[in-house]
């Protein structure tokens, strides 16, 4: 009797929204408005997209900076300010104005050659952010996973990574995740629920293959979402990290995930001529979205410290 597993499959063709993103990431849901919000890092632009009302209701914020993740603050309406990831560190963003206020930097001096990547606000209300080279620039281990916890300057927790990518917690908040996307390996620690310390460091899941992955969301059976840069996908791993699912999809360059309610919606990088076929190019930097049945655990919120 084969003990093989058949993994479950999605097909994905046409795209929920296209606007031609050069590097569509960070997807967020926000629940005051049913929103979907997500960053085009590239092009720094902030969107958010009404589900009630779909695609013809985006709205764009553009920015100056590199503009990198998105996240609800404690006790702020999020149509008002939400937190953003930039280049530099973290920011409030006035929905209404465009404008934006760093609330904490990486470090005393501002460091040009970097930027900042994925991130996400933890179960004590800090937010980690990670830290890569800036696009155009010659890519080199030279970035920081940070914790921004109150302070101006936020404290380094791992040193170096070239391309920091999503950080996530399991369903009991007693495991954290992170992906670094160049070593293909999402990394786990045991999360500490009393003051967030991190211990017993182990590789959870190794990607063999020709893509990195990026992005991922956790579901309440405690499976991650992964996106796969350069592979088409997004791969379905267990709590125990083995491969049970994937997801396929029309282009290449595939960046993260976020749910709402069954729904996964998936982000996407664009392509140019030539790194693929003709439609693979056509649908690059699209938004998509697939019923998987499952539902996705609650982001936390940043608290704001004053």
């Amino acid at each position: 009797m084969s003990t093989t597993s058949v993994l479950q499959e999605w097909h994905v063709t046409e795209p929920y929204l296209h606007l031609h993103c050069a590097l569509g990431e960070g997807p967020f849901y926000e629940a005051a408005t049913n929103s979907l919000r997500f960053v085009d890092i590239k092009k720094k632009r902030v969107h958010w997209v009404k589900l009630d009302e779909g695609p013809a209701s985006v709205t764009t914020v553009q920015l100056d900076t590199p503009v990198t993740v998105t996240s609800d603050i404690e006790g702020v309406d999020p149509q008002e300010r939400i937190l953003i990831g930039v280049k530099y560190g973290i920011a409030v963003l006035d929905r209404k104005t465009g404008k934006y206020e760093y609330v904490a930097r990486f470090a005393e001096g501002d460091n040009e050659r970097l930027r900042s990547n994925d991130g996400a606000a933890d179960p004590h209300g800090r937010f980690w952010l990670g830290s890569m080279t800036d696009i155009g620039l010659d890519l080199q281990p030279e970035g920081h996973v940070f914790l921004f916890g109150g302070n101006p300057v936020a404290q380094s927790m791992r040193y170096p990574v070239t391309i920091p990518n999503a950080i996530g917690w399991s369903p009991d908040k007693k495991t954290m995740y992170f992906t670094h996307s160049t070593e293909r390996t999402v990394f786990a620690w045991d999360y500490s629920a009393e003051d967030g310390a991190l211990s017993n460091e182990r590789v959870f899941y190794r990607h063999e293959g020709p893509g990195e992955p990026d992005g991922f969301r956790i579901d309440t059976d405690g499976n991650l979402w992964h996106a796969v840069y350069g592979e088409s996908r997004v791969l379905r791993i267990s709590p125990e990290g083995k491969l049970v699912g994937q997801i396929n999809l029309p282009t290449h360059n595939i960046t993260c995930t976020q749910f709402v309610g069954t729904e996964l919606f998936i982000t996407t990088a664009g392509m140019v001529e030539g790194e693929g076929s003709d439609e693979a190019v056509q649908l690059s930097g699209a938004l998509f979205k697939v019923d998987v049945g499952a539902r996705g655990l609650e982001p936390f919120t940043f608290k704001l410290y004053k």
